[in-house]
């Protein structure tokens, strides 16, 4: 039996049915939106979390606009090197938005003085390895002889299209994992080191500002982090300490300004630096310095121009606070030669009491960690060869 509905009873039950299917969709949308979050909160909480910490007003970061009346009052501008051009285009730009960052690393400003030696690791976007070798290594946050050790990588940004998100990004799931990045939205090149430090320094002295020591190098290079906290306190332990400045590495005295070739990354023109030779310094590979003197390099800093060379920079600004740098027996920054060319040049007891050594790359870290810490190392003359 077929039953006929009128049309006011055909109308109120399509409405029904309406009004049921949108229910069911936002219901489903709910549950996919709440989805989503989970999954969002898994992957990429860490690094959200980073990113609102980074800065309070993240919109409020201007673009630092290129200088361009130095082309215009620089006769011979169109003939530098291209590195050069930008550096002078830019030496002005000091302020860029932060991408990753860790407030926190510290502790907090006040308990930053709970950090021992804070490692302050110069890197590039793409080396991965490099990072990922020293996390296993000497680069290792941990209590060393009761002293806390931090680890902190220092970035800019890198490439261009699906290549440079894919770099980028990678540094933002490192962050997720380590929480061991500060990376600034600057274009990361060699002439950019120098900018590089004086970035970290300005957030020290915003996060990190009581650290004791800090290690300053390059993600290529084998540092003896046990030697390193036992050579720190046995300057904190020295009765005849007056001082709280430290800056110690492989020295520098009178070394000449590169004018030539222009092809060299270390080439300076006149334009750039007028005199002929640089301060005193330590090779920029690696050094180490007091939480004292870093705050003073970065009061110096405020009214000394960018300098191309990074660690030219900081003799610069240790000139202009009076302070010197000294050399250290224990810092290899252009590399460690073996005694004979018979005994290999990477046998464990050639670094087993040295503090840093640079170019190794990350096998040469892992193996050389391991073995200068094995108690049962043997280092005799019949050992040797």
């Amino acid at each position: 039996m077929r039953f006929k509905l009128s049309r006011s009873v055909e109308r109120t039950f399509f409405i029904l049915v309406g009004v049921v299917v949108v229910s069911s969709l936002v219901i489903l949308l709910k549950q996919s939106h709440r989805t989503s979050d989970v999954v969002m909160g898994e992957e990429t909480a860490g690094r959200i979390k980073a990113a609102k910490q980074s800065t309070s007003s993240p919109l409020s970061w201007p673009t630092c606009q290129r200088n361009t009346s130095m082309a215009h009052n620089m006769t011979v501008f169109s003939s530098l090197p291209a590195q050069i051009q930008d550096h002078l285009y830019y030496r002005h730009c000091r302020h860029f938005r932060p991408i990753l960052d860790v407030p926190g690393k510290c502790g907090g400003a006040e308990r930053s003085k709970d950090v021992f030696l804070l490692l302050v690791i110069k890197s590039f976007p793409d080396n991965y390895e490099r990072r990922e070798a020293l996390r296993k290594t000497w680069g290792e946050e941990r209590l060393e002889s009761g002293k806390q050790i931090r680890r902190l990588f220092l970035v800019g940004t890198t490439g261009s299209g699906f290549e440079g998100r894919r770099l980028n990004g990678l540094l933002g799931l490192e962050q997720d994992e380590h929480g061991d990045i500060l990376q600034w939205d600057f274009k990361d090149s060699f002439f950019n080191l120098t900018l590089k430090h004086v970035l970290f320094l300005e957030w020290m002295d915003r996060n990190c500002p009581h650290v004791q020591f800090l290690l300053n190098g390059d993600d290529d290079i084998f540092a003896n982090t046990d030697n390193m906290v036992e050579y720190l306190l046995s300057i904190v332990n020295a009765k005849e300490r007056n001082s709280e400045h430290l800056f110690v590495g492989n020295l520098n005295i009178g070394m000449g300004v590169v004018r030539d070739p222009p092809e060299s990354k270390y080439f300076v023109p006149v334009q750039v630096q007028e005199s002929e030779t640089y301060p005193p310094y330590c090779g920029g590979g690696g050094f180490l310095l007091s939480g004292y003197t870093a705050s003073v390099i970065y009061n110096m800093s405020k009214n000394i121009t960018l300098h191309p060379i990074d660690d030219v920079y900081m003799g610069m600004c240790l000139a202009k606070a009076g302070l010197k740098p000294a050399h250290h027996v224990g810092v290899f920054t252009l590399g460690l030669r073996a005694p004979s060319t018979k005994m290999d040049p990477y046998h464990p007891c050639l670094y087993r009491d040295i503090l840093l050594v640079h170019r190794f790359m990350p096998l040469q870290n892992y193996v050389m960690w391991h073995k200068v810490r094995d108690p049962n190392i043997r280092c005799g003359p019949s050992d040797l060869f």
